[in-house]
């Protein structure tokens, strides 16, 4: 079996997840070759499990001051390189087109009728799941950007529909959580306002992770480059994390009973969508502003419990390998019984459907 697999790569949660699955699809005897969209090539890093893995410009969401900007977007779109690079691709080659969110490879599918399956978070928002800040222009793009034959979604709750539980990084470490350790990762933020937001708490030890900084230690806040390696560490030692409205980090964070602060994007349906349904579950703090009264109260939470989710690659490899994709609800519901949540978690739908 030879499976082209598409990956959004803008932000790092699309390709933290396909890690996962490649490391499961390399124990199966399947050949599979990874393409990557959404940012420059060079931009790119610790990519070893995919191996040859290709790369193509796509389209991507500019942000400016922590906003999606649509001038920006449109800007910067090139809308001829990707039809050019959607009719180019050799995707009868492949038996199947595996998709996370990825415009390119799924079109590619669709106009070449190559059976197509489509693995993201974004696919949960084609069920009756919370929403904030949805407008025709999200419900276009979560339906239209990167169409594919079967969707499968990824939540954090199943919402009584037939989704996935997160499919999430495992790193085994053993330090113990430093209880005034935090750490921040807003890389839609500025570097100067993060540290203003930081600055008044002294007795808190961040970790602050952005694209625009190099390894430097400020007092009590610890500026950090992208690491693969220093990232989980700082992450597990910590008893919280300040995020961005992303669904990979805390659905992480949620796993290692991290408490969660999110700051989703403005003008970012799937992020704002993902703060309103932590917040309804009782697993998460939000402030929609960088605001130092939201984390002072915030910081004086109790630290938080985890949430016991399965090996979900696994098992959905090996739904994928097997061929009978009629029973996708039975998969979900498998899965679903294998996850614990806190005590303190508000939960309200039934069963999974089909």
């Amino acid at each position: 079996m030879r499976i082209l697999y598409g990956v959004q790569g803008t932000g790092n949660g699309h390709i933290t997840r396909a890690r996962v699955m490649a490391a499961e699809l390399a124990k199966r005897d399947v050949q599979v070759d990874f393409l990557f969209s959404g940012r420059p090539a060079s931009d790119y890093f610790d990519m070893e499990p995919f191996g040859d893995y290709q790369t193509r410009s796509g389209l991507t969401f500019a942000t400016e001051r922590g906003r999606v900007s649509l001038t920006k977007t449109l800007r910067q779109s090139k809308l001829r390189e990707l039809y050019q690079d959607i009719k180019a691709l050799p995707v009868k080659d492949y038996d199947l087109v595996i998709n996370d969110f990825e415009p390119i490879t799924a079109w590619a599918a669709k106009l070449a009728k190559v059976p197509s399956i489509g693995v993201s978070h974004q696919a949960s928002f084609l069920k009756p799941v919370p929403r904030d800040g949805e407008d025709w222009s999200a419900r276009l793009l979560i339906r239209h950007f990167a169409p594919v034959g079967l969707e499968l979604g990824v939540h954090w709750y199943h919402f009584g529909h037939a989704m996935l539980p997160p499919i999430i990084e495992r790193h085994s470490h053993d330090q113990p959580v430093r209880h005034n350790k935090v750490l921040v990762y807003l890389p839609f933020e500025s570097v100067e306002e993060i540290l203003a937001l930081l600055e008044p708490f002294p007795d808190v030890e961040f970790y602050c992770y952005h694209p625009q900084v190099q390894d430097e230690d400020r007092g009590h806040i610890h500026l950090r480059a992208p690491s693969r390696s220093g990232f989980p560490v700082d992450l597990a030692e910590s008893v919280g994390v300040i995020a961005n409205g992303g669904f990979e980090l805390p659905s992480e964070a949620l796993r290692l009973g991290k408490k969660l602060l999110l700051k989703p994007l403005h003008g970012q349906f799937e992020q704002l969508s993902n703060v309103l349904t932590l917040r309804q579950l009782g697993l998460a703090s939000a402030m929609y502003e960088l605001s130092a009264s939201e984390l002072d109260a915030w910081l004086e939470l109790p630290p938080a419990q985890p949430v016991s989710f399965p090996d979900v690659a696994a098992s959905l490899v090996d739904w994928l390998l097997a061929g009978n994709r009629d029973n996708f609800g039975e998969l979900c519901q498998g899965l679903w019984r294998q996850v614990a949540y806190p005590s303190y978690c508000k939960l309200s739908a039934g069963p999974v459907s089909n």
